[in-house]
């Protein structure tokens, strides 16, 4: 089994090698005189069409045009490392989980001399926000692409993480309300009995897990949320005490797992869950037969909701809604927060393999206008959207079906989806920087049987299912930390080795025989890592952003 592993790993760095090939070659310009940049984002991703009709468009304004590529065949680590390995880079690169490998193998360009160059860059983030970004030598190498809202926050699509279920469900029961883990699981668990099959005779599966890699964030965080905390990714933080506290070893994770163990031995729980792949999960949900899991929006919505709508399953109720699900009812939960969240770990870097870097920065100035915005997002007037009496862009229902269509988005539409775009409200003061944010078309787009839900709970967007609170605090998101660290520092390494341990031994616990014992050898090995040095780097940094926010207020 090694050396068949190993086959594959190196197959796939030769197959990865050969697609870097000339990324450091001259700059080249088309028979048009379009730049033609290069950009790898180490995420799956669908690439798009080289005569792609709004990619065109784009380059007739900007002079420039970038052929993206995606993570394929490999693990983030894999890709990255071959990059480094070989030294040759795409003009742009989002590392993702390994941005700090890049940035220590010196791959990548500071940015902050640049910046004061580029009016729609420089507005892209405050003075605070850009030396957020700053590494430990002092300079900017990437530019988060996802963080920032333009105007007033449009909310409707709850981006992050939550317990989603089918309103297939949720009618059947007549709409009930659920507010605690265990009802959730109550519910399936009736639904399933009572409905073992969809109508054409497939069997349901009542609950998910995606455990595959760095996205087992589905099985291992949700303690963190269930005891009402936002997401800080690695910590929960007590805002009385302004104290980390490890969301792995409390109680409620304790009563989380056993239920998933209950479950997983009554066959509530997908027997698949600890080998599937990513692929192999998003194919899984995109039948339908999936009632509830939990997972980040952003995770499987864009595909598995087109994949649903394709096949008419949005209309028998195949939609996924959220749902604010706490330990304990009579807790306030926090699924959401407003406004955006600044993730520094990772973003858009220029390697030094780029040679043009003004170049560069000048399309991704031009990105962020609002007339290419549009183009990214809305597509083209007359063909992807109309505008009505009041300025106010909506979409038919033929336009609607053709923007989920794969063959459709490949061939005309390009959103450039991992380069730096805004949420919120169009400079025009009038539309949302994104259709899924203006709340008509939003609405409009809606499958009936999601908004049937809807007006039953009395919502009108996915984040009315759950509310809203604010954010927490200045250290938000901590998870920004924790994504930086390397093994270096004593913190780091026992952060190493939690995941590794977690990522082994939850399977193990939720699957055990005997939860209490399985639990117990779980807690032995998790508390060799010397955890409380991870969580006292983690300390240490909340203390440094609470007091380094001091000088912006």
């Amino acid at each position: 089994m090694k050396r068949k592993q190993l086959l594959i790993g190196l197959l796939g760095a030769a197959i990865f090698s050969t697609a870097l090939a000339g990324c450091g070659d001259e700059k080249k310009e088309n028979e048009d005189g379009v730049k033609e940049f290069t950009a790898f984002f180490a995420v799956p991703g669908s690439e798009i069409n080289d005569d792609n009709e709004i990619q065109a468009e784009i380059a007739k304004i900007t002079g420039a045009k970038c052929k993206e590529t995606w993570l394929t065949g490999q693990t983030v680590e894999e890709a990255v490392g071959t990059m480094i390995a070989g030294g040759e880079y795409p003009d742009f690169i989002d590392g993702g989980d390994s941005a700090i490998q890049l940035y220590e193998a010196g791959a990548l360009v500071p940015l902050d001399d640049y910046i004061d160059d580029y009016p729609n860059i420089k507005e892209f983030f405050t003075e605070e926000e850009w030396d957020k970004l700053r590494m430990d030598d002092g300079h900017i190498y990437w530019i988060q692409a996802f963080s920032n809202i333009y105007g007033e926050e449009k909310a409707t699509t709850h981006n992050d993480e939550a317990f989603w279920i089918q309103t297939r469900v949720l009618e059947w029961a007549g709409y009930p309300e659920i507010k605690t883990m265990d009802q959730y699981f109550d519910l399936i668990e009736s639904y399933q009995k009572a409905n073992p099959t969809m109508e054409n005779g497939t069997e349901n599966i009542p609950y998910t897990i995606l455990c595959d890699d760095w996205r087992y964030f589905c099985l291992e965080n949700a303690p963190m949320f269930l005891d009402g905390y936002p997401n800080d990714g690695c910590v929960i933080v007590d805002k009385e005490k302004q104290q980390v506290v490890d969301y792995n070893t409390t109680p409620t994770a304790v009563k989380y797992f056993k239920k998933l163990n209950e479950e997983y031995h009554k066959g509530i729980v997908d027997p698949e869950s600890f080998t599937q792949t990513y692929d192999e999960y998003i194919a899984k949900l995109s039948t339908g037969r999936v009632l509830g899991m939990i997972d980040q929006w952003w995770n499987f919505a864009y595909s598995v909701n087109d994949a649903l709508k394709q096949q008419g399953l949005d209309q028998k109720g195949c939609n996924y809604v959220p749902l604010p699900i706490t330990i304990e009812e009579g807790m306030t939960n926090q699924w959401h927060n407003s406004g955006g969240v600044l993730n520094v770990m990772s973003g858009l870097g220029i390697s030094v393999s780029c040679d043009d870097v003004e170049g560069a920065l000048q399309f991704v100035d031009d990105l962020l206008g609002q007339e290419v915005h549009d183009l990214r997002f809305w597509g083209e007037k007359g063909v992807d959207y109309e505008v009505d009496e009041n300025g106010e862009f909506y979409l038919t229902e033929e336009m609607r079906r053709q923007v989920s269509d794969n063959a459709y988005k490949a061939s005309h539409l390009c959103t450039y989806s991992y380069f730096p775009q805004y949420s919120g409200t169009s400079r025009d003061g009038i539309n949302a920087m994104q259709p899924q944010y203006q709340p008509k078309e939003f609405f409009d787009a809606l499958s009936d049987d999601v908004k049937k839900c809807f007006e039953a709970y009395g919502a009108e967007t996915y984040v009315d299912m759950l509310g809203t609170s604010e954010a927490p605090g200045p250290w938000y998101p901590l998870y920004s930390f924790s994504g930086t660290l390397t093994t270096s520092t004593p913190g780091g390494m026992a952060w190493t080795k939690m995941g590794e341990i977690k990522h082994e031994y939850l399977p193990k616990v939720v699957m055990a025989e005997d939860f209490e014992k399985g639990w117990e050898e779980y807690m032995e090995v998790y508390n060799s890592c010397d955890p409380q040095a991870f969580l006292d780097e983690v300390q240490a940094e909340l203390e440094r952003r609470v007091k380094e926010s001091v000088k912006y207020q």
